[in-house]
């Protein structure tokens, strides 16, 4: 008995097959394919040393909190790039693209709709290095895998922020991600505006919660805003 494929797996396999076939055709049709079977010596010297450069400008050596590379710049050529945050007035959110990225917009999305509705200007993502406390979740910011909501009225250190029926839609946002993302105001040193990814890179749980929550995108009736995920 085989198990269907996802929506997601459906079409992250027709994107492979059709970029496979781009570069099939392309390397069959070039005329240095009958000159040479290797790259060039120069050429590949030549991108070694861009990639070196580009190593060297965006990434920072240090890990966040949580685990990820912190970098030292935003959409430029690095992994954090603006990202749209669909139904919503705000002009986008820097983070870490790919699944970190599906799982902090949806965060984003949910408190919106079930939250508090929010403005243009009050979501930050992506923070330079030199600007967060290292040993604390703020840090995860500058990895690009942490959002913080309305900084300036949930001030970092202070608990109570929030009513209690606010609360309660955190907490089904958070049983939800099933511990990939964890909120600031649960820490130690408590920082109510903050929400960020909680597991390392490489830890399964979240590949499978950002295909779960494509999947609700994809489902009429569930997903942010409709008031059902499950």
């Amino acid at each position: 008995m085989t198990t269907p494929l996802s929506r997601r797996h459906v079409l992250r396999r027709a994107a492979f097959l059709a970029a496979g076939a781009a570069v099939g055709s392309q390397v069959l049709s070039s005329p240095a394919l009958a000159q040479s079977a290797g790259p060039e010596p120069d050429k590949l010297r030549e991108s070694v040393r861009k990639a070196q450069e580009r190593n060297k400008r965006v990434l920072s050596g240090v890990p966040s909190r949580n685990g990820w590379e912190m970098e030292k710049t935003a959409d430029n050529r690095g992994h954090v790039y603006t990202r749209p945050v669909p139904g919503l007035p705000v002009d986008g959110v820097q983070v870490r693209m790919g699944d970190v990225e599906t799982v902090l917009v949806h965060v984003v999305r949910r408190f919106h709709y079930e939250v508090d509705e929010l403005r243009r200007g009050d979501v930050t993502g992506w923070r330079h290095p030199s600007t967060v406390r290292k040993g604390m979740a703020e840090s995860n910011q500058a990895s690009g895998t942490a959002v913080q909501i309305r900084p300036g009225s949930y001030p970092s250190g202070v608990r109570g922020g929030f009513f209690p029926q606010q609360l309660t839609a955190i907490r089904d946002i958070l049983a939800e991600c099933g511990g990939v993302v964890r909120w600031g105001g649960d820490d130690k040193h408590p920082d109510e505006a903050l929400f960020y990814i909680d597991v390392k890179p490489g830890d399964d749980r979240l590949p499978k919660l950002a295909e779960k929550i494509v999947d609700w995108d994809w489902t009429p009736g569930k997903g942010a805003g409709s008031g059902s995920t499950v």
